[in-house]
């Protein structure tokens, strides 16, 4: 693959001119500031520059040159040398290394002489320099500045090591004399010694990012940036400096070796070595920000490609679903990618082999209400179909697969790697061994073709892995496990059997209420917020059943919005605690409740049956309009609904002494009390207009381009609002579109 640093010769070579590109790959204000010597100094080494086809394992080198200049100091046993780790084979390594330099050795130790006879004769540290580049024309950028970097490892490598055996070894000892080595000088060895730390750390850095540089991938960063363009072009500047600097440091070797004892008493000038590490480290600073961005723009077109190939994998038959599951839960290096439920084993993919396969799609914040409800229909489920020989004999498997984007924050956030372990430790169904599994574009498919925002999706595969549905997640609050296989044929086939009744709103909920539907019972359902209206609804609805001799049940079901969690925890406490009526002590019964009704509306919507005759979608539309304005009730008797209204029904039971008492003997106490209702009560407080709000990650295909109101039945207006949305322990940032 052609590198970055090639293409851009190559593209010089063939004339061709940078075009700006779609999407910006280098902010404007980023990378190096040339001063106007610099721009002309960048012409004269771009004239230097004439590389061939020749190629220089650049990595491999640099690695060795690194290892040599990290074990370079004053003392063998040196803390941060003997750390350092041992090559493991050094056969291997020599043998490695050899077929590197075979072809580069001539050239490094013709730099090396170069550099060190100059800088002996008293030629400028710039002169040097461009000598180097004369010599090194043929090589790209990044071979020029790691075989430099090669030849002064030789130069410092050689004089460290004759300082470290000096005492150890005769030859070194003979060698060192010759070379006129100050060994003996320790103060002069230390002063050279921490003199050039600070400017070989830095040529090291700008090194690394330069090598880095030319070896991103010419496929997804290419010179059509402009700004990208002109950083890449800054390169030639930063080999130069590094190249000084090697230079500057050979120099400083040389004229210690060359002065010998003259040097005794003399401490290191770091005027110029201190100039150059600032310099490199401005150097290095721009080129590594350039790196990131770089990388952030490879690891988005990467996972561009890898979003279109799952759309077209979603598009394509199969034979069965392991292609699908693989796509999705990205194995790596991991051969067991999920866990167990039920024995908290790893298990590999090939479990879910040919099976149909509920994947839980949700990021850390899934309610716990939510879980808990999941649970309770998945074990109840799983304990229904439980064999003779005492295994589930599931017609499915269900897998969590947690979003954490960007998985960066939770690779470095201990808190949320502890929140996935608490989330998924009592799970009983298949869990991704770790959302690092699970890679960004598979989010971002999600999002795009199942619409997952916030709020937890169930994306159903059949046994072949052809997607069944894309949120099943309704289907399952409406019907649980009955509405297996989860696919269009089947919700249709659903709704065909069902009718507006209370059968239907609280089916699966709660067994008392279920259990008080027979004809001769009349049932409230009611909620709000209000406590005082509560009290007073309540207690004027049992005196009219008390006086009309009929048999009455109330049932307080709290409010939709999950923002007022707190403040329904205590009203339906004090409820129980007055005897004002019954309610539910879990607060996962009363989310249930509201997030069955708003999953009739989803999939109502979602078929496209029309609201202005559908009896489903009158009655939930009522309700979760009424519950928007404050107290609303529903009255049934048995299974058949009544009625639904708002607040004002408080005033209809209130004044029964007074008005539609004496109805009810010929009436009944449900006609009674509707006909007064609607034809006194609701002719003076009038009919309040319906008021919906679909949460943001309802939208396409579940928000409806048009309602009508239920009232006037004309359409409705469509507006965005913003809500914040927090209790004590809540706190969010809510968008909806209302009507």
């Amino acid at each position: 693959m052609e590198s970055l640093i090639k293409s851009q010769h190559a593209q010089k070579q063939a004339g061709h001119s940078s075009k700006t590109s779609g999407t910006e790959i280098i902010p404007a204000t980023t990378g190096l500031t040339m001063s106007s010597d610099e721009s002309m100094m960048l012409k004269l080494i771009q004239q230097t520059h004439s590389p061939d086809a020749r190629e220089v394992q650049v990595r491999g080198l640099l690695s060795l040159v690194e290892d040599i200049l990290d074990r370079a100091t004053l003392d063998s046993d040196d803390s941060n040398a003997s750390m350092l780790p041992l090559p493991t084979d050094d056969k291997l390594m020599q043998s490695s290394m050899m077929s590197v330099l075979d072809s580069v050795s001539y050239a490094i130790d013709r730099v090396a002489c170069e550099i060190a006879y100059k800088s002996l004769t008293g030629s400028d540290a710039h002169e040097i320099t461009m000598s180097v580049f004369e010599h090194l024309s043929s090589f790209h950028w990044d071979g020029k500045l790691v075989l430099t970097l090669a030849a002064f490892a030789l130069n410092y490598g050689e004089f460290w090591l004759l300082v470290q055996f000096y005492s150890k070894n005769q030859l070194a000892k003979s060698l060192a004399m010759l070379k006129l080595v100050p060994v003996q000088n320790r103060v002069t060895l230390e002063s050279v010694s921490q003199g050039l730390n600070d400017l070989l750390r830095e040529m090291k850095s700008v090194t690394a990012c330069v090598v880095e540089l030319s070896e991103l991938p010419g496929r997804y960063i290419t010179l059509d940036d402009p700004q990208l363009s002109r950083i890449i072009s800054t390169i030639p500047i930063a080999v130069y400096w590094t190249i000084r600097s090697i230079v500057a440091c050979i120099s400083q070797i040389n004229m210690i070796t060359a002065m010998g004892h003259e040097m005794m008493n003399t401490q290191m000038d770091s005027w110029e070595t201190s100039m150059l590490a600032n310099k490199l480290k401005n150097i290095h600073d721009h080129l590594a920000e350039t790196l990131r961005l770089c990388y952030r723009h490879i690891e988005k077109q990467r996972s561009s490609e890898s979003l279109k190939m799952l759309h077209s994998l979603f598009d394509t038959t199969h034979i069965d679903n392991m292609k699908i599951l693989t796509a999705l839960i990205h194995p790596k290096n991991h051969t067991m990618p999920l866990q167990d439920g039920l024995t908290k084993r790893k298990v590999h993919l090939d479990v879910l082999r040919r099976k149909t396969v509920l994947l839980l799609i949700s990021d850390l914040n899934i309610l716990q209400d939510e879980l808990s409800i999941f649970e309770q229909i998945y074990t109840e489920s799983r304990s229904s179909l439980l064999g003779a020989d005492g295994k589930s004999h599931m017609p499915y498997e269900v897998v969590w697969v947690p979003i954490v984007d960007p998985i960066e924050d939770y690779e470095r956030s201990p808190s949320l790697q502890k929140k996935f372990e608490a989330l998924r430790a009592p799970m009983p169904w298949y869990t991704v061994d770790s959302p690092k599994l699970v890679e960004r574009h598979v989010g971002e498919f999600m999002r795009e073709r199942g619409h997952f925002m916030k709020k937890p999706i169930l994306v159903v595969l059949d046994p072949q892995g052809n997607e069944a549905s894309l949120n099943a997640l309704h289907m399952i609050w409406i019907w649980g496990t009955e509405a297996f296989p989860f696919t269009r044929a089947r919700e249709e086939e659903l709704w065909r059997r069902e009718t507006f009744t209370l059968n239907l709103i609280v089916d699966g909920i709660d067994a008392i209420i279920f259990n008080w539907i027979n004809p001769g019972n009349y049932i409230f359902l009611y909620g709000g917020d209000d406590l005082d209206w509560i009290r007073r609804f309540t207690m004027a609805a049992k005196a009219t059943a008390k006086d009309s001799n009929v048999k009455l049940e109330m049932a307080y079901v709290g409010k939709r919005n999950h923002s007022h969690r707190e403040q329904i925890r205590r009203i339906s406490e004090a409820v129980r605690a007055e005897n004002l009526s019954h309610s539910w002590a879990e607060p996962a019964l009363m989310w249930f409740f509201w997030a069955r009704l708003e999953s009739m509306l989803y999939s109502k919507i979602q078929l496209g049956k029309s609201d202005d005759h559908d009896e489903v979608m009158q009655g939930i539309k009522k309700i979760l309009s009424y519950d928007k304005l404050g107290g609303w009730a529903l009255l049934s008797k048995g299974a058949e609904i009544v009625m639904i209204t708002h607040g004002v029904i408080e005033r209809t039971v209130t004044v029964y002494d007074r008005t539609w008492k004496t109805h009810v003997p010929t009436k009944g106490y449900s006609k009674a009390m509707y006909d007064h209702h609607h034809d006194e009560v609701l002719r003076e407080t009038g009919h309040p207009c319906a008021h919906f709000d679909f949460h943001i990650t309802a939208r396409s295909g579940r928000i409806p381009e048009k309602m009508n109101c239920f009232e006037c039945h004309r359409p409705m207006e469509k507006y965005m609002s913003f809500a914040c949305c927090h209790d004590e322990k809540l706190l969010d940032q809510d968008e909806n579109y209302n009507f």
